[in-house]
């Protein structure tokens, strides 16, 4: 839908589209957006260079332009979270994220809640990784095993089936993903198999680990190199951390081993890394990748001996 508004010093056309807010001949796209903000009929919009733009004199335009851009921003937040399930509850409520509290949207799938912001905090929470779910009242906890701690609540009437369904999705995921990955192979030297969503068992990897690195390996049609990390804390707080890192991406695996500047290229690729902590954490100790090749086994072996 059109709008018309005032904007960048001029009275200017409005379009709110799939990637972002065409404004005249301006576009904004939402990868650049820090948050967006409603202040007294006008739109506030901050972005991620520290800018902040105003849109006023929407009119009666005004409720139905916020509603149209907050849902395509929603929507496009979720598609760099790489959703691909159905929805199964979608509701307002309160969430409390590490570096941010507010209300927005919180919707369940079968294998994740994510929770949306009006910004660019989105996060999917997954739910193969929780270690504990507890309803307190109208709040719900969500805690992951590497630390993670996510509230969301006060969803009125929906509160409760809410958190009961989440915790049922859990149960079956943690099941199905255990399932999965008992049937999954682990080939010689790697020592370590995983999994990328639960809904694809037949996609997986395999690592190995020397002191203070790690090999991973895709068991995929794309497994042409086997990708080299470098890490200074325990095992197994890098191990967790590559688990849900590999979860996160899905089947877009190259958000791991593209280049910076690649990524920043792709809007949606920033907003995936901007997203996922466990992605950003596993790009920061990225130490190369080898080839199938001749002599790859021999690299590879001198590689985890250090």
């Amino acid at each position: 839908m059109k709008y018309r508004g005032h904007a960048l010093g001029a009275d200017v056309e409005l379009s709110v589209e799939r990637e972002g807010l065409r404004l005249g001949r301006d576009f904004l796209d939402y990868a650049d957006v820090a948050a967006l903000r409603p202040v007294n009929h006008r739109v506030l919009i901050d972005t991620l260079m520290g800018e902040t733009l105003e849109i006023s004199m929407l009119g009666f335009s005004f409720d139905g332009f916020w509603e149209e851009l907050t849902a395509c921003f929603n929507d496009r937040s979720l598609e760099a979270l790489f959703i691909e399930e159905t929805q199964l509850m979608r509701c307002e409520g309160e969430y409390v994220l590490p570096d941010e509290t507010g209300r927005g949207v919180v919707a369940l799938y079968p294998d994740a809640v994510c929770i949306l912001p009006p910004g660019a905090g989105a996060v999917r929470v997954p739910l193969c990784f929780t270690e504990r779910m507890e309803l307190n009242g109208y709040q719900l906890t969500l805690a992951l095993r590497s630390g993670g701690v996510f509230t969301v609540g006060k969803m009125g009437y929906d509160t409760k089936p809410f958190a009961e369904r989440a915790e049922k999705q859990a149960a079956l995921t943690k099941r199905q993903r255990a399932a999965a990955l008992a049937a999954a192979p682990l080939r010689e030297p790697f020592t370590v198999k995983g999994l990328f969503r639960t809904k694809q068992p037949d996609q997986g990897w395999n690592a190995a680990f020397g002191r203070g690195v790690c090999a991973l390996e895709f068991l995929t049609d794309e497994d042409a190199a086997t990708y080299l990390y470098r890490f200074s804390e325990p095992r197994e707080t890098f191990l967790m951390k590559l688990e849900e890192a590999t979860e996160a991406m899905g089947v877009h695996r190259e958000i791991i081993y593209l280049p910076e500047e690649i990524i920043q290229e792709k809007p949606l690729y920033r907003m995936a890394a901007a997203r996922s902590e466990a992605v950003r954490y596993l790009r920061a100790r990225s130490d190369g990748r080898l080839i199938h090749s001749a002599g790859h086994a021999q690299r590879l072996a001198e590689f985890l001996q250090g």
